[in-house]
């Protein structure tokens, strides 16, 4: 692929990014890209076949950029403590956040989809913070900063919490002191006794 094609590639993502956010996934159609990317349907049809496949390219990008902002905010001297402590402020970040999400759309995308085999991105992609948290313990509890029995299940169950309060962020609303709550219980539950 070309540089401009890579380039115009990148832009319809990054409008359709926005207009999944403004109306869920299942109310946007081809013609609303292409309506707001201001190009013809046979320009989008040049790059993607169907919303679904926007949409999954979509959620690529958007792991990919959170994925890039978080490792370059993490100092390279970090303790593990440090590292988590730094996760969970960015999903703290995002759940409290007045700026559209994605979360809403890809809620929709997948109960529509029904996959629940390896290629699930939001499978992979709750795997493997799974895998990241579980390391940061597993390191924490080698420098005598966490206590944890169970690195496995304990990550697991951090990613279940912050899940839970992505749905309770949507549905209902959560404050502040309600999510400062459920972070400072997961790293109480971490810290090593002295």
């Amino acid at each position: 692929m070309s540089d401009k094609s890579a380039q115009k590639k990148k832009y319809i993502l990054e409008t359709a990014r926005t207009v999944f956010m403004e109306k869920g996934y299942k109310n946007v159609t081809m013609k609303d890209i292409v309506d707001a990317c201001d190009i013809s349907r046979g320009g989008l049809y040049l790059y993607f076949s169907s919303t679904r496949e926007i949409f999954l390219e979509v959620l690529k990008l958007e792991q990919q950029e959170t994925d890039d902002v978080f490792e370059k905010s993490i100092p390279k001297e970090a303790e593990p403590s440090d590292i988590l402590a730094l996760f969970l402020k960015e999903q703290k970040r995002e759940l409290l956040g007045k700026k559209p999400e994605l979360i809403k759309a890809s809620y929709e995308f997948f109960f529509e989809e029904q996959n629940f085999d390896k290629d699930n991105i939001l499978k992979k992609q709750f795997d493997s913070a799974v895998l990241v948290i579980q390391r940061l313990i597993e390191s924490g509890v080698e420098r005598g900063e966490f206590y944890c029995e169970e690195p496995r299940r304990t990550a697991s169950n951090i990613m279940y919490v912050l899940e839970g309060l992505k749905i309770a962020s949507q549905t209902r609303g959560i404050t502040e002191a309600a999510v400062d709550r459920e972070i400072m219980y997961v790293m109480q539950g971490l810290i090593a006794e002295e």
